[in-house]
């Protein structure tokens, strides 16, 4: 029997949470929340009553409580993602992952978004009239608006080259602001890897019937931080979760070698799932284009697999969206 490969729609379980859409030509660095518009509509209802009770003040005392006001500007919390071109997957995932953040810091911190994929922004801007900073932009946005304090807090998995180039441009900013913090990626820590690992398999759970390989598949990196992805499947393996075998697009470990680990394990039924935030580029064609006879969904078939794709990002996990605040909660603590 021909095998084939089956991609799935994103399902909606009750730990998957979905962002608010962007409008067309709306600047992701200032979206503002409901719930802050909210806020924010109830402190000015109850400043304008206060100016009520108080009758006429003088217009100098205005003026200078106006002055005041916009030196006060809020602190800043900096997401700071490479981004990706599908919207759809955006919105569920990078935003899901502001939102959250946001949930929790809304009163106190104004929450704006940066990518660092310029080709990105570019095609974002092009096609779809969304304006996004990159993270110079979004800086000297925080600098002229008097932004004091900024925390930046990348979405990116691991500490890369990404994250390190992340860490070098806001270190250019040290003497723009009083106080500035970096967060932690997503793998930091010990207790990260068993978080993560512990969320992917409450996400994957409707698919783990003990016949079926679960595979993950990363970005892959040429940095050191490339062997996180095998202290990821070492943590799998410590927690008894020998399903789940972890892989990558441009490193190691291969395609190759993740079929070859299901084949010995005695798999013939394989889930493919991105290792990554976004469901994006990487997920679509090098992880489910059937066409394309170098994907992971086509070797998988090659090798007589019965193979599902599943296209969802990591930032769909409401647990995986709980530890990038847990890391902006040190990143203040840091302070």
């Amino acid at each position: 029997m021909e095998q084939r490969a089956f991609c799935l729609p994103e399902p909606k379980p009750e730990n998957r949470r979905e962002a608010r859409p962007t409008r067309k030509g709306e600047n992701m660095s200032e979206k503002i929340s409901r719930r802050n518009f909210m806020g924010a509509a109830a402190l000015g209802a109850a400043a304008l009553a206060g100016a009520a009770l108080t009758g006429c003040s003088s217009s100098s005392s205005s003026k200078e409580s106006g002055a005041k006001e916009e030196k006060a500007a809020k602190p800043v919390i900096l997401v700071t993602s490479f981004g990706t071109s599908y919207n759809d997957s955006r919105h569920v995932t990078i935003g899901a992952i502001e939102d959250a953040i946001r949930e929790k810091y809304w009163q106190d911190y104004d929450i704006r978004r940066a990518f660092t994929a310029q080709i990105i922004i570019d095609k974002l801007k092009k096609r779809d009239g969304i304006t996004i900073d990159n993270m110079t932009e979004a800086l000297d946005r925080c600098v002229a608006d008097g932004v004091k304090t900024v925390v930046v807090q990348p979405t990116h998995l691991m500490a890369g080259f990404e994250y390190t180039d992340v860490k070098d441009e806001l270190d250019k900013y040290k003497d723009k602001f009083d106080k500035i913090a970096l967060g932690d990626p997503l793998l930091a820590s010990d207790d990260d890897y068993s978080k993560v690992a512990d969320a992917i398999k409450e996400g994957m759970a409707s698919f783990d019937d003990g016949k079926t390989a679960l595979c993950l598949m990363g970005h892959g990196t040429e940095a050191d931080s490339n062997a996180d992805y095998a202290k990821m499947q070492e943590t799998f393996k410590k927690k008894g979760l020998t399903q789940f075998f972890v892989g990558t697009v441009e490193a190691e470990p291969t395609c190759e070698d993740v079929i070859e680990a299901a084949t010995a394990a005695g798999y013939k039924k394989a889930v493919l799932a991105p290792l990554m935030v976004v469901a994006g580029d990487h997920a679509n064609n090098d992880m489910a284009d059937e066409t394309d006879p170098e994907s992971w969904a086509s070797q998988f078939v090659a090798a007589d697999f019965d193979v599902t794709c599943l296209l969802q990002g990591l930032g769909q996990n409401i647990a995986i969206d709980e530890i990038y605040v847990s890391h902006v909660d040190a990143a203040i603590a840091k302070l």
